[in-house]
């Protein structure tokens, strides 16, 4: 897609400089902020609602809850974004009821201290490079959408677009940190947001009214553009009987089960000022979450009428600018798409300082505990600077936002979800019984994905179509019976080695037991804890 034949390319690109200017200031007066690690990793567990709930916000809303859902509910409707926002959603919901009070209270620092304290250095080694990994591949999504947009704009190779947003985002979080990543999240999620509020009024005004607007709506591979289940004549994603009720499943567990034990969402949790804050910024930021992400997948599915059913591949990724180059004046248009790359380096951010902070409080600590809290700091920093170098090598190698968003979280859901969901409640699951989940649930995924790539898929649906759909589809229905799996293996594991591997009580970050009454999102937090 092109758009420097767009007359007011130049505003876009002059707002995008502007964007990139003011984050390297914040990141700057961020550095004078940061006096510890936890400082830089945690804002100093200081930050009030009014930013905590738009950072936690902002842990996904961005290059697959934009660009990605527009692009997929165009083609595939509102079936198409069952992952992101809906899944999102969830993930905040059940996350902010049965969650957020223990590890905030636990004063966790990563997730994976969690695993540390529950089950062991094994689990929590395994579980740790397996998010790092994953990380990458999450950060690599947001980079080929900002390198995207500045190919389009300044018809540049693609690459040197990766380069440079990499480098602004490498360069602003080395220096500030959370404290840097939050101030921006919350400029970022007004733009965006209040940009998708615009474009839509921007239709409505335009087709004179939402009647007309949804008569617009339609998607290129289903007939029922509004339905977020399988359906009697499209299935789910084209797939009928078991293949499709396990693609829809794991549509909603890939982000509302697989992002809950995921390091960046933990990290702007447990920053929070105080547990209460920390719960009521997950439900106000599911809220507007659900409220503002939506409209993405709404704008999509009216680019169907307003643009054409013919867009095709990186086309489509394209469709939320074209609509507000469509139907907005040009200083908005301007205002919007700067935005929407502020957006995509926002969730960048997070996931390059999640790893770098796993990698320093699971990894080196573990060979040396009792490293400085100023080495501490410099090891997270150098650790930023090679995630953000690795990101980009992915970035280079990929193509697709969306899928590749997603199956950051999938990875997590099969491995990690039932260890720590489970294990924060069911009191006899054990190192041996997580460690059988993670491989059973690992090892049955990737053996389940070849199953039904070479036995159903690509003979029966595709029959000699891109290679590329048949591994995504597989990737996702194979999610679902290998979530189940790891489900079973931790709890038949851990019943079976309770007296050879008696199981840890759930203890805070220093090894303590904590207060575990009043856990749930409505309970009011005991005296004394965290307040």
């Amino acid at each position: 897609m092109d758009f420097q034949a767009y007359e007011y390319a130049g505003l876009i690109i002059g707002g995008i400089v502007v964007i990139l200017i003011i984050r390297m200031i914040i990141g700057w007066w961020a550095s004078k902020k940061v006096k510890s690690n936890v400082d830089y990793v945690l804002a100093g567990r200081r930050l009030p609602l009014w930013m905590a709930a738009p950072s936690i916000m902002a842990t996904w809303f961005a290059a697959e809850t934009l660009m990605g859902a527009s692009s997929e509910a165009y083609s595939y409707g509102f079936q198409g974004v069952v992952f992101d926002p809906f899944g999102a959603t969830l993930c905040l919901v059940i996350a902010g009821i049965f969650v957020v009070r223990l590890a905030r209270r636990a004063q966790y620092v990563t997730i994976m201290d969690f695993f540390q304290h529950r089950y062991g250095t094994a689990m929590s080694v395994i579980g740790t490079v397996t998010q790092i990994i994953t990380y990458f591949g999450w950060t690599a999504a947001q980079i080929v959408a900002g390198g995207a947009i500045l190919q389009a704009l300044l018809g540049w190779p693609i690459s040197w677009g990766m380069i440079l947003v990499t480098t602004i985002v490498t360069l602003y979080t080395l220096m500030g940190g959370l404290w840097a990543d939050t101030a921006l999240d919350f400029m970022q999620m007004f733009l965006t947001s209040i940009g998708l509020l615009i474009i839509t009024a921007g239709i409505v005004i335009t087709v004179g009214g939402f009647d007309t607007m949804f008569s617009m709506a339609g998607a290129q591979y289903t007939t029922n553009t509004f339905a977020i289940w399988p359906t009697a004549v499209d299935g789910y994603y084209g797939y009928f009987g078991m293949h499709g009720w396990f693609y829809y499943i794991a549509a909603w567990l890939s982000l509302g089960l697989g992002a809950i034990p995921a390091q960046d969402y933990l990290q702007r949790t447990c920053a929070a000022k105080n547990e209460s804050i920390a719960v009521k910024a997950t439900f106000v930021a599911g809220a507007l979450y659900l409220a503002f992400g939506v409209l993405s997948p709404l704008i999509g599915v009216t680019a169907y009428g307003a643009l054409g059913p013919d867009l095709e591949g990186a086309q489509t990724e394209f469709v939320l600018i074209l609509m507000a180059m469509k139907y907005l004046p040009p200083i908005l248009v301007a205002v919007f798409v700067a935005a929407l790359a502020s957006a995509l380096m926002s969730t960048s951010d997070s996931s390059l300082l999640a790893g770098a902070t796993m990698f320093t409080e699971n990894i080196v600590k573990v060979f040396k505990p009792d490293l400085s809290d100023k080495a501490t700091l410099r090891i997270t920093r150098i650790s930023l600077i090679v995630s953000g170098i690795f990101s980009l090598v992915i970035a280079l190698y990929a193509s697709t936002i969306y899928k590749l968003a997603v199956l950051a979280n999938t990875s997590i859901l099969v491995g990690l979800a039932a260890s720590y969901l489970i294990g924060m409640y069911w009191k006899k699951a054990n190192h041996w019984g997580a460690l059988a989940s993670f491989f059973s649930g690992v090892v049955s995924w990737l053996v389940l994905t070849l199953v039904w790539m070479y036995t159903y898929i690509l003979p029966v649906v595709y029959e000699g179509e891109m290679m590329d759909d048949v591994v995504w589809d597989s990737i996702y229905i194979a999610s679902t019976p290998a979530f189940f799996i790891s489900v079973v293996f931790l709890i038949v594991v851990s019943l079976l080695t309770q007296k050879s591997d008696p199981p840890k009580a759930l203890t805070d970050i220093n090894g303590k037991p904590f207060d575990t009454k009043n856990i749930f999102a409505w309970s009011k937090t005991p005296k004394g804890v965290d307040e």
